[in-house]
């Protein structure tokens, strides 16, 4: 049932995240560490799934049946727990049991044997089945997925995803893989989904934000020292955090004390782009900005951003002079993939200037017609995924599929610092994790918020951030900032909307 809205995830859940087989270690050391037997983790997960469906939906049970579809696994252990709580609360709940139920083992079993003591009602799922009032329960497949799903699980979700009814996700949607955020064929569309003892980074990124609803997280109990003991390999950023790193400003600072950004870009019918880069790196703190664009652009920079340094450039040789003063160089917005952009492209990296670069400058890169192996420690690369396979020689599926290792290769490939955007951006730069950007929503999926974005990330190297540092703030103040625009409808919402907000929300100003 669920509709397209933005990903609950909240300052609430934890930071770290997850690959299954990771959890499945925690799983491990907490009942070797712990002494917590299995049958008591699953009792644990079943009851956090089951309270939270009670705080959704008060009414479950009640004037709607819960039924529970649970498959052959482990997570139909968490699910016929749910039912036996169910039942002993004396809410109207029933099982449909997708796949032979002689294939479950151990405490998932004994879950199954136990909610039957209950007098659960248990039947085999089929195709047919008619349910036109209830909430349901997905506990098919949980994370030991690791192929397209098959019949009659693969039957099961396209049932259910047909109900239009509220639906629960155990641990994550069936048919999502939680390594990845990948549908494998095809994926529960819930409405929340409970994660347990590790919050799994697939749920985050790529097509598990599409799938996954409301993301809420229950650690079973398990203790500091277990999750001390396994290496978590990505981290999700909060803007809090992420904001404490800005440098403050002293009462003797002049506008020199703050760095100079200069845009590079705006071929001819695109000056708009490198005007909101612009304009973008002026609201989040730089001192000076500047920009290198057509002269036929220079006016509308003038009347529209008075403080912005419009500078007409008509080829490379023109911009070298431009290239002596500025601290950090925004290379992309608008540039372009004629001789004029090439010729810009080449100018900038050659001045040897911290730059982000993005858009058309990406492109030109991957082309490798201007720059020969291209790779730089002081630079912030912003693809997109189709930039991003460019840049990789691959499709924008394959880097989709497994977006985690798309971003870790473009950083070996190219140094700096990398942001894969989109939903649930990844930051990979020399640090041992990766960082994902839990903010943002579909209404961010209009023509400019790149360059929105590439001109925070100037603004931010200018005032003395590293590229990691800058990508991780950067990302999320320019998410946050489309957040709190789409208030106001997320349909119709505007790259430039995202201007003003800005400065409210480096200003201190998170809601």
């Amino acid at each position: 049932m669920n509709t397209t809205k933005p990903l609950r995830c909240g300052d609430d859940l934890p930071t770290a995240l997850y690959t299954a087989a990771q959890v499945r270690e925690l799983d491990r050391l907490a009942m070797a560490q712990q002494g917590i037997a299995g049958f008591t983790l699953m009792r644990r997960a079943g009851r956090a799934a089951f309270e939270q469906l009670l705080r959704c939906w008060p009414e479950a049970g009640r004037r709607q049946p819960i039924v529970i579809v649970c498959g052959c696994g482990n997570n139909a252990g968490d699910g016929y727990v749910m039912a036996s709580l169910a039942k002993q609360y004396g809410l109207a709940v029933s099982v449909l049991q997708v796949g032979d139920a002689s294939r479950l083992q151990g405490d998932a079993l004994l879950a199954r044997q136990r909610a039957l003591q209950d007098a659960v009602s248990v039947q085999a799922f089929t195709p047919g089945i008619v349910l036109e009032d209830a909430v349901v329960v997905d506990a098919i497949l949980g994370t030991g997925l690791n192929g397209p799903v098959r019949a009659p699980q693969l039957e099961a979700i396209n049932w259910l995803n047909q109900l239009s009814l509220p639906v629960l996700a155990v641990d994550v949607p069936s048919g999502l893989c939680s390594d990845t955020g990948q549908i494998l064929g095809e994926a529960v569309n819930a409405d929340i989904t409970v994660s347990f003892i590790g919050l799994k980074q697939g749920l985050l990124t790529a097509a598990g934000p599409d799938v996954a609803g409301d993301v809420y997280f229950d650690g079973l109990g398990t203790m500091t020292p277990t999750y001390a003991a396994v290496d978590h390999q990505c981290e999700r950023l909060l803007l809090s955090k992420c904001l404490s790193i800005l440098p403050g400003r002293r009462l003797s600072s002049h506008k020199g004390s703050h760095g100079h950004v200069l845009v590079i870009g705006g071929d001819t019918g695109m000056g708009g782009a490198a005007i909101m880069a612009a304009e973008a790196s002026a609201r989040c703190g730089a001192g000076l900005v500047s920009c290198a664009t057509q002269p036929n652009h220079t006016a509308a920079f003038i009347s529209r951003s008075p403080e912005i340094m419009a500078n007409g450039v008509v080829s490379g040789q023109e911009l070298e002079p431009l290239l002596v003063h500025p601290s950090v160089l925004v290379l992309g917005p608008g540039l372009g993939k004629r001789p004029w952009g090439e010729q810009l492209l080449q100018q900038a990296y050659n001045s040897g200037k911290p730059m982000v670069v993005d858009a058309d400058a990406l492109n030109m890169i991957s082309a490798g017609r201007v720059l020969k192996k291209p790779y730089r420690s002081d630079w912030l690369l912003t693809p997109h995924p189709a930039e991003a396979a460019r840049l990789l020689g691959c499709s924008t599926e394959q880097v989709q599929a497994n977006r985690f290792a798309a971003v870790r290769e473009l950083q070996q490939r190219y140094g700096g610092a990398v942001i894969l955007k989109g939903a649930g951006s990844l930051v990979a730069s020399d640090e041992a994790a990766l960082s994902l950007c839990s903010y943002g929503n579909p209404g961010m999926a209009t023509g400019g918020m790149g360059d929105v974005l590439s001109g925070v990330l100037g603004a931010l190297l200018a005032q003395g951030l590293t590229v990691a540092e800058a990508a991780k703030l950067g990302v999320c103040l320019h998410a946050y900032a489309g957040d709190i625009a789409a208030q106001q409808g997320m349909c119709g919402t505007m790259a430039s909307d995202l201007i003003p907000v800005l400065r409210r929300i480096i200003n201190g100003g998170i809601q």
